[in-house]
């Protein structure tokens, strides 16, 4: 029997739980899940490593996300962006790009 047979064998509890889990992660994550829910689900994480592996991989992946600068929109972009929602053109100041004045 391989090592990986062997962790499914071990692996006792119901994945029909875990997939019912899945969609509220994010909220679970953010703060924003229902409190009973949110027991229900440190219940199951309690008894599951693969949905704690998740939880922590994602909290830490948001984290990091989190810690990056903003991206800089091209000057190209900003423009079409200021088109299309029908705006007044942005005079850019040389920090963003556009001649000093």
């Amino acid at each position: 029997m391989s090592v990986i047979s062997s962790h499914h064998h071990d692996h006792t509890h119901d994945h029909s739980e875990c997939q019912r889990y899945l969609t509220s992660l994010t909220d679970y994550v953010d703060g924003d899940l229902d409190p009973a829910l949110c027991r229900e689900l440190e219940t199951h994480m309690a008894a599951c490593e693969n949905c704690r592996v998740v939880v922590n991989t994602l909290t830490k992946t948001i984290s990091l996300y989190r810690q990056l600068p903003a991206p800089e929109m091209p000057n190209a972009v900003k423009e079409r962006l200021y088109a299309v929602l029908d705006l007044k053109p942005h005079t850019l100041s040389a920090d963003e790009g556009g001649d000093p004045a």
